[in-house]
C-alpha cells in the first residue's frame, strides 16, 4: 500500500490513446462480434481519429462510450473501419491483369471466384461483366462476402447514379473494353442496375476473414483491400485461410508481392512479374 502514497508517474499523451483504442476495439468485439484488435494499428488510429473529428469528440474514450451505447454510433465506426468501397473499373491497370488471370478459369468446367471481403457490389459487377466478355458467366459463380451486415444490405440494393455512367465508361474502355458499357445494365429512373442475367452469378453472404472458416474450394479468390488493414498475425492467418480454400492451380489477387516469410509461399508462382497475383502448384 505504500506506493499509493508516492508520486503517480503521468503517461504520456500518445500511450493514453493508445489505451484507449485498445478498450475500444475490446468492447467492439466483446458488445458486437467484430474484431478490429489484430488489424494494421496506425490505419486503424487514423480512421477512429477521423470519425471523432466528424462528431467533435474530444478523447476515444468519448467516442467508446457512445459506441456501447448508441447504435447509429457504432454502425458508423463499423462503417469507418471497414474496407473501403472501389468503384466500377477504377483500377484500369489491375482490371487489365484481371482479364488475363480469367483465362486461368477455362480449364474448370464449373469455376468459382471468391471476392474475400468485396469492397462493395461495383466491384463484383466489374468482375461479372468481365466473365460475360469472356462468354464464362454462364458457368462461373462469385462468391461475395463481407463481414459488415450493413454493408451486405446495401451491396444487395446497389445501384449507379446515371452520371456516374459516362466516366465509368472511360474507365471501361481504359481498362481495355471494347463494347458499350451500358448495354450490360438495366435503368431504373435515374439509377443503372446491372442485368439480372449477370447478377445471378453473383452469390453475397456475411463472412468474417477473422474469425470464420474456410466454407468452399475455389479456382480464383481475391483481397485486395482488406489485407492491407489487416496487421502481421492476422495477415498470416488470412494467407492459410485463402491457401485452405483455393484449389491446386487455382489463382490467388492479394494486395502486394508475397514476402518469403509469408505463409506458404513456396506453395505459389507469381502470375506476372512484380504484380500480386499468384498460382497455387503445391
Amino acid at each position: 500500500m505504500a506506493a499509493l502514497n508516492g508520486p503517480v508517474r503521468q503517461a504520456s499523451a500518445p500511450a493514453v490513446e493508445e489505451l484507449e483504442i485498445a478498450l475500444l476495439l475490446e468492447g467492439v468485439f466483446q458488445r458486437y462480434g467484430f474484431d478490429f484488435r489484430a488489424y494494421d494499428r496506425p490505419g486503424l488510429t487514423r480512421r477512429v481519429l477521423g470519425l471523432m473529428g466528424e462528431r467533435a469528440l474530444a478523447t476515444v474514450s468519448l467516442l467508446q462510450d457512445r459506441v456501447l451505447h448508441d447504435p447509429p454510433t457504432a454502425a458508423a465506426l463499423l462503417r469507418a473501419l471497414s474496407v473501403r468501397p472501389a468503384l466500377l473499373f477504377d483500377d484500369p491497370e489491375q482490371v487489365r491483369q484481371t482479364r488475363e488471370v480469367l483465362a486461368c478459369l477455362g480449364a474448370s468446367a464449373l469455376p468459382k471466384v471468391w471476392l474475400a471481403e468485396c469492397a462493395h457490389a461495383e466491384q463484383a459487377w466489374s468482375l461479372a461483366i468481365l466473365l460475360a466478355e469472356q462468354r464464362m458467366h454462364h458457368r462461373t459463380e462469385i462468391f461475395a462476402t463481407v463481414a459488415n451486415e450493413e454493408l451486405l444490405a446495401e451491396a444487395l440494393e446497389a445501384s449507379i447514379p446515371m452520371e456516374r455512367m459516362a466516366q465509368y465508361q472511360e474507365n471501361y474502355l481504359k481498362s481495355g473494353g471494347t463494347a458499350k458499357l451500358a448495354d450490360y445494365f438495366e435503368v431504373r429512373g435515374k439509377h443503372a442496375v446491372l442485368l439480372p442475367a449477370l447478377r445471378s452469378r453473383i452469390t453475397w453472404a456475411q463472412y468474417n476473414l477473422v474469425t470464420d472458416a474456410s466454407f468452399n474450394e475455389f479456382q480464383l479468390i481475391v483481397c485486395r483491400h482488406a489485407l492491407a488493414d489487416f496487421g502481421p498475425l492476422l495477415r498470416q492467418r488470412a494467407l492459410r485461410l485463402f491457401h485452405d480454400s483455393l484449389a491446386l492451380f487455382g489463382v490467388l489477387g492479394i494486395d502486394r508481392e508475397l514476402a518469403p516469410g509469408d505463409t506458404l509461399a513456396a506453395s505459389y508462382r507469381p502470375v506476372f512479374a512484380h504484380q500480386a497475383w499468384y498460382k497455387r502448384v503445391a
